[in-house]
C-alpha cells in the first residue's frame, strides 16, 4: 500500500463573526426572538431560523406584505441594540488568531453582518482591524450563506484554491456554506447544540482553549 501524501498545509482562515469571534448569540437570540414573537407568534423558532442570514433577507423572510411597513422600526430596534451590545471575544480567540498569523496563515472575516454592525464593532475594539488582513460583510457579495459564494470571494481575495481554507462557523446557514465551498469546516458549538453542529463539519469546539495551530493543521491533514 503506498503511503498517504502529505497534503499542504492551510493557508488561510475565514472566520464567520458572531459566535465565532465574537459571544454575542446569546444576545442576539434575546433580540431577534422577542421580535418574531412579536410579529410572528404562528412560527415558534423563527429566530433559529433566520440566524447566519443577511438583514436583508431576514426583513425579506419575515417582514414582507403587511409586514413591510414595521421594518423601519424593526431596523431602528436593531440599530439601537447593537450599539448598546456587549462584544467580547470568544474564550481563547486572541491567543488562536495569534498563533495562526505567527505561522502565516492569512485570516479574514466572513460575515452578513453590515458594515454599520462593524462600526461597533471596531468601536469596542480598536485592534480588530489589525487581526484580520480581509474583512467581508454583507456588501461584499451577492448570495448570503448557505450560498458558498462569501467564502469563495474571500478565497479569491487571497488567490488561494479553496482546498487551502478552513472556515470556522457556527449557524446551521454558515456551515453549510463552508460546506458548499468545498472547504474544512470548523464547527462552533456556540449557538446549536453538537448533534447539529457535528454533520455539518470536520470538527467541533466549543471555543478556543487549547486549539492552536499545530492541532488544526493535524486534523486538516487527518482529514
Amino acid at each position: 500500500m503506498q503511503p498517504r501524501m502529505k497534503k499542504e498545509e492551510l493557508k488561510a482562515a475565514l472566520f464567520d463573526l458572531d459566535g465565532v469571534v465574537i459571544d454575542t448569540e446569546t444576545q442576539y437570540s434575546v433580540f431577534w426572538g422577542s421580535q418574531c414573537r412579536l410579529y410572528h407568534p404562528e412560527h415558534p423558532g423563527l429566530e433559529n431560523e433566520i440566524k447566519g442570514q443577511t438583514l436583508d433577507q431576514i426583513l425579506d423572510m419575515g417582514w414582507s406584505g403587511e409586514l413591510e411597513s414595521e421594518r423601519q422600526v424593526l431596523v431602528e430596534r436593531l440599530n439601537a441594540f447593537e450599539a448598546q451590545m456587549q462584544l467580547d471575544y470568544l474564550e481563547g480567540f486572541l491567543p488562536f488568531i495569534s498563533d495562526l498569523r505567527q505561522h502565516g496563515m492569512k485570516t479574514a472575516v466572513v460575515t452578513s453582518s453590515n458594515r454599520l454592525k462593524m462600526e461597533n464593532v471596531y468601536r469596542q475594539h480598536p485592534e480588530f482591524q489589525q487581526l484580520f488582513d480581509a474583512i467581508l460583510t454583507s456588501e461584499d457579495f451577492a448570495e448570503s450563506k448557505p450560498s458558498p459564494d462569501c467564502y469563495l470571494r474571500a478565497a479569491q481575495r487571497f488567490g488561494l484554491e479553496r482546498d487551502a481554507c478552513v472556515v470556522l462557523e457556527d449557524s446551521v446557514n454558515g456551515l453549510r456554506s463552508g460546506r458548499a465551498a468545498g472547504m474544512m469546516v470548523v464547527g462552533l458549538v456556540t449557538t446549536n447544540p453538537l448533534d447539529v453542529v457535528r454533520p455539518l463539519s470536520d470538527c467541533q469546539i466549543k471555543d478556543y482553549t487549547n486549539f492552536d495551530y499545530k492541532t488544526l493543521n493535524e486534523l486538516w491533514q487527518a482529514i
